[in-house]
């Protein structure tokens, strides 16, 4: 059995209480290494959260909020894009000759504000003396200049092209002239072929030269070339490139130089004729000529009588920028018979000496056509009708032909469709639909009236009978060369059957007999016959429309003449339009003119005898 604990005793009444002596407090440990680190441990953890909480948000607005403005503060201050302009190609002539090309070259500009500024009371007479020798170095006038450089501008152009050591000379002198790279085309044969080059200006906006018109527009991808970029290192606050700082480099590639298929001779002399022979004939200014080679179709010459400077287009006409061949369509008149004279050969429907009972008139619907001459019923061979241009005679021979194989015959020479040539602006000129004939067009069509061509055109289709009846399609550009050296020339168009080669001599044959002069036997055109030499080709009036009253003009009309020579082994064609010259005007001694200079200047085989007389008129 478990003892009992002892009980307390009693306290005796009376008695004192007693004291038991207190327990001490206890005393404070000091702390220790560890307690210490802990602590020190969580205040740097503290702080540590606080700064990285700090750096992200400044993380995230650097690279959202502020990158933007930052990246192109730092491009601005670390980094500098060059341009390294590419150079723009050369043009040529067949031969080579320079008709285009560019040289390096400088603008002078400046801040009229800056030199106000820190010349103070000097300037006027610094500005003075800056005009007067920006005046000597570039033949400006010094009191245009000095109102520049005293107006209140910030930025001025004292010279837009002037050679690089030009500039060095007047930057060296007034450190006030800042410099600017440009490119300076020129043109060496000033208004020679200028209708077809064309001209390139300094576009400010691209900082280079751009096509304007002719083949500079035309050609503009081929001659630009691309510029090159070169990315470098910059002082801060300043445009100075590092040293060895390159960071990128992309170089140019220049432009193409282009090789046209004229020849510089012939267009001088062409161009001249024509000019000359307007002047005489008071021809308008959109009269021209194109020559091709008989059997590439190379354009050798396209002349218009009024050209223009491509050094100075701002005294330049909108008419005379253009290029009437390819662009201004006309009635071609009768040169266009010789689509009714292939068709009827070509579907032996007639036969040159077939004798044809031509009256004075002939009814078509309710149209009467007559011939340019009164005459009674004559008896013409379908030569004669042709040399001797007898509306009645051709339009009863495409009766013969037919609607059908006629409006095919337009089709095969290329009427109504652009020749291709590579030409800004070329005209398709204008044949209606074959749904759209009224009764009265088969009136009209195969006497060259109610349809348009070029003269560019006009040439095509005697080049396609020069060429035994194959049609080639014009061009003008024989070449691209690009920055590697490698030249490259067009692809080579499709040739087009348009008739036999049977056809296509007895068609030569035929248009010898317009340029012949024989008692009783006279074609329309022996002003254009080339002693020595056998000419093929034929005359041609059509009416022009009077705005007035929107019918055909009694007084204004358009002359041509298209043909080859020599007329039976053809090297050349020739197509010439005269916009309204005074009445009485043909176009065959123009073409006369330029036969002659190229049979002397080819050196072609002359022959000795006489042509043989051809009979137009039967007995």
């Amino acid at each position: 059995m478990t003892a009992a604990p002892p009980r307390p005793r009693p306290r005796a009444a009376g008695a004192a209480r007693s004291h038991a002596p207190r327990r001490p407090a206890p005393a404070r440990q000091p702390v220790t290494g560890n307690a210490l680190y802990s602590r020190r441990l969580k205040i740097g953890r503290l702080l540590l959260v606080l700064v990285l909480a700090v750096a992200t948000l400044k993380l995230i607005a650097v690279q959202t909020v502020q990158a933007a403005d930052l990246r192109a503060a730092s491009a601005r201050q670390s980094t500098t894009d060059i341009r390294l302009p590419a150079e723009r190609g050369a043009i040529s002539d067949r031969a080579g000759n320079l008709l285009a090309f560019s040289v390096e070259a400088r603008a002078l500009v400046t801040n009229p504000r800056l030199i106000a500024s820190t010349k103070g009371a000097q300037a006027q007479s610094y500005a003075a003396e800056m005009a007067t020798a920006v005046a000597q170095a570039t033949g400006q006038n010094a009191a245009e200049l000095f109102g520049l450089l005293t107006s209140d501008r910030g930025y001025v152009v004292l010279a837009r092209l002037v050679e690089p050591d030009v500039a060095t000379a007047l930057r060296t002198r007034f450190k006030e002239i800042a410099e600017e790279r440009r490119e300076d085309r020129q043109y060496p044969a000033g208004t020679l072929a200028a209708n077809v080059v064309g001209a390139a200006s300094w576009n400010a906006d691209e900082r280079k030269l751009t096509g304007r018109i002719g083949l500079e527009s035309s050609q503009d991808n081929a001659l630009a070339g691309s510029d090159g970029l070169r990315v470098v290192d910059t002082a801060e606050g300043s445009n100075a490139v590092i040293p060895g700082s390159t960071r990128f480099e992309r170089p140019a590639t220049q432009g193409s130089d282009v090789q046209l298929t004229l020849d510089s001779d012939l267009q001088y002399t062409v161009q001249r004729a024509l000019s000359d022979y307007v002047t005489r004939s008071g021809a308008k200014p959109t009269s021209s000529v194109v020559v091709l080679d008989a059997h590439t179709a190379e354009v050798l010459a396209m002349a218009n009588a009024e050209t223009f400077d491509p050094r100075d287009l701002t005294n330049a006409s909108p008419e005379q920028l253009g290029n009437p061949a390819v662009q201004s369509p006309f009635e071609p008149g009768s040169v266009n018979k010789i689509v009714t004279m292939a068709a009827a050969l070509e579907y032996g429907v007639a036969h040159p000496d077939d004798v044809l009972t031509v009256p004075g008139s002939i009814r078509v619907a309710d149209r009467t056509i007559r011939d340019a001459w009164d005459h009674g019923t004559e008896r013409y061979t379908l030569t004669g009708v042709l040399a001797k241009s007898s509306n009645v005679g051709t339009i009863m021979t495409a009766q013969k032909v037919g609607e059908e194989r006629f409006a095919d015959m337009l089709t095969l020479f290329g009427l109504g469709s652009r020749t291709g040539v590579g030409l800004p602006g070329e005209s398709a000129g204008q044949v209606p639909a074959r749904e759209s004939w009224s009764g009265s067009t088969f009136g009209n069509l195969p006497i060259g009236q109610g349809l348009s061509v070029t003269t560019l055109q006009m040439a095509g289709m005697y080049q396609a009978v020069a060429n035994d009846g194959v049609r080639i399609q014009p061009r003008i550009i024989a070449s691209t060369t690009g920055a590697d050296g490698v030249r490259v020339a067009p692809p080579a168009p499709d040739p087009v059957r348009v008739v036999s080669p049977e056809t296509a001599q007895q068609l030569r044959t035929m248009l010898t007999a317009v340029t012949q002069d024989a008692s009783g036997q006279r074609g329309t055109g022996p002003q254009a016959a080339v002693p020595g030499y056998q000419v093929a080709g034929k005359t041609g009036t059509a009416q022009q429309v009077d705005p007035a009253c929107g019918c055909y003009s009694r007084s204004k009309h358009w002359i041509t003449f298209a043909g080859m020579l020599p007329a039976q082994d053809p090297r050349y064609v020739i197509a010439i339009m005269l916009d309204a010259p005074a009445t009485g005007t043909t176009a065959a001694p123009l073409f006369h003119d330029i036969a002659t200079y190229l049979a002397q200047r080819e050196r072609l085989p002359v022959t000795a005898a006489p042509p043989p007389i051809q009979t137009l008129v039967a007995p």
